[in-house]
Formats: C-alpha cells, structure tokens, sequence
C-alpha cells in the first residue's frame, strides 16, 4: 500500500508514501559514484551516478524503496502483491534481481528514454536477497522531469508502460487506473454549473462540490484516482519551501492513519513521506509520529567517495513551542 508521484514545478520533484505494518530500520542512504554495486547476476558497476533515497541497508548494501541519481532520474518500487511474477533463474544469460533493480537502473542511466532502452534488453529473476528476506512482489514508477514509465513484471513477461499520469499505487495491473480515470472525468475543482434541471434553482451550497465523487477511501484505485486528481490541479509556489510544502499536501491526501487499514491484524500506516528535489538532490521526508520536514542534501556528501552514508529515519514527534 503505497503511492508515489513525479511532479514538475519549475523544479522536478518525485516522492511517495510507504504505507505498512512494520518497520526494517530504513535511513535516507548517499551511495557515492565509486561505491561498487555488485549484481548476483549482471556485470557490477564499479563507477556510476551518486544515489539518493531511503533504504534498509543490509550486510553493506543498500536495498533501495526509492532513490534518485544525480543525473535527475528517480525511481520508487511500490507493492504488487497477486500479480507480481518473477520468473526463476536461469543458468544462462544475464538477469537482475528485484532487490537491485533501482541501482541496475539508475547506475546506468539519466533519463526515462535511457531507462527504457536498457528496459528493452533486461530480464527479472527471482534471486531473493538472502533465506531471511525474500523478494518483495513489486512494480515501479520510473521518472524524469519530462516522463513516467510504470514497469510490471507480470506472468507473460516485462510490461513497460508511459504513464503520463505520473502517479502509481498498487493493484490493479497499471491500465485498470487509466481507465478507471475515466469514470471521474467530469470532476473538477471549480462549482459546477447546474445542468441536473437549469430550469430549477439549485444553489451550490458548499465550496469543493465540483470533486463530489472523488473517491475517498484508502484501496489503490481510490488513492489514484484522489492523487491523480490533486497533482492536475497543484498550484506550485514561487519558491523551494512552498513546492515542498505542496508536494507534502498532495501525499497526505493518501495518508493511513494508524487504524484506518488493518493488515494481518496490524495497522499499515504511513512509515514514511518523502519529497526528492531532483535538481537539486536534497531529500524532504516525514516520518508517522515526526511531521516536520527533515531534509538531506546528497551534494554535501563526497560523490566521490566509496562507501554510502545512511541518515536513519527521524522517528520520534519534534514540535517547535513558538513561546518557549
């Protein structure tokens, strides 16, 4: 249960909500250019764009939710329970795992069209991390500050598809939300005008009621729709704080609060909320019980170094007492 967005506001933002019921440790992680990202079955890469986003790093090695490169291109992997198929290794050949597939991408490439290219000429398999931490089943939202792409590894192979939406929850497969979209095109955020019956006076009696049937509970479609809506109408600022600030305001318009969505007996809630400024390389996330905005700036890091830098989460309420 999860909801990423790519918004272009003079800057090009990416970011998501991870929305789950437990926890593994996750930290804002700066891989650096000559950190050597080894593949269980690819080429390593020895020298590749730095790397920003939250990860839970296991035995020295990030394992990415989402990242951004220095080059601008982001990616997140969001869940896809059901419908996630990863098909088994094979002695020959190259293939790349699910838990390497954000690095493999963006160690390679600087936009969407170079991501697509490389798309074309990879395969999935299922190499889980370690006995202790399986293949989590995924798709992903890749973006640059022009395009989208939604990949989904689906039982009859690798589907990539534009999304020029720019928006990605989970189930169903991606073209279920297009057309799906469809059913709410008459919504809109001005007061409709009356064409139930002209002839009857029917005042507006509220502001917002050009949204009425936005859908407004928490499954996937429901988050896409409400997403994709708010994004399309975003009026940005003028400046870093209020493009921040707004990205934030869209993704808690898809918040789980504790209590809200119950999984296996447990509240998935909202772990996280983050904002990736991908211009400029500075991380903005949220955590559930701290709402103020913690930011990380990937180039104040040596990108030349070899080993990352792991910020772990800042988990517990900061409040500001304005009179103390």
């Amino acid at each position: 249960m999860c909801t990423a967005i790519s918004l272009l506001a003079h800057d090009h933002y990416f970011g998501r909500n991870l929305d789950l019921e437990y926890a593994l440790g996750e930290s804002v992680v700066v891989t650096p250019r000559r950190f050597p990202f080894a593949f269980r079955r690819a080429p390593a890469l020895r020298a590749h764009p730095a790397l920003i986003g939250v990860a839970t790093v296991a035995d020295g090695y990030p394992l990415y939710y989402d990242a951004t490169n220095e080059a601008g291109l982001s990616m997140a992997g969001l869940n896809f329970p059901g419908n996630a198929h990863y098909p088994p290794e094979t002695p020959d050949g190259d293939a790349v795992s699910p838990f390497e597939f954000i690095p493999w991408v963006l160690g390679q490439c600087a936009s969407v069209s170079e991501a697509r290219a490389l798309l074309s000429r990879m395969r999935l398999a299922a190499i889980p991390f370690s006995a202790e931490m399986p293949l989590a089943p995924l798709h992903w939202l890749i973006s640059d500050r022009h395009a989208s792409l939604v990949v989904e590894p689906m039982a009859d192979g690798l589907r990539v598809y534009d999304n020029p939406v720019g928006v990605l929850t989970n189930n169903p497969p991606f073209p279920f939300h297009m057309d799906n979209l469809c059913q709410y095109r008459a919504l809109s955020p001005n007061t409709p005008e009356n064409r139930f019956a002209p002839a009857l006076d029917l005042p507006a009696t509220s502001h917002g009621i050009g949204g009425v049937g936005l859908p407004g509970d928490l499954s996937s479609p429901a988050r896409f729709v409400r997403a994709a809506f708010m994004k399309a109408h975003s009026l940005c600022g003028a400046d870093e704080l209020q493009n921040v600030g707004q990205f934030f305001h869209i993704l808690s318009t898809v918040h789980h609060p504790r209590g809200s969505v119950m999984s296996g007996g447990k509240p998935a809630i909202t772990l996280y909320a983050s904002c990736c400024n991908t211009d400029r390389g500075i991380y903005y996330y949220t955590t559930y019980e701290n709402s103020q905005i913690t930011a990380v700036d990937m180039r104040r890091e040596d990108l030349d170094g070899d080993a990352p830098a792991a910020y772990p989460l800042i988990m517990a309420q900061r409040i500001h007492v304005q009179n103390a």
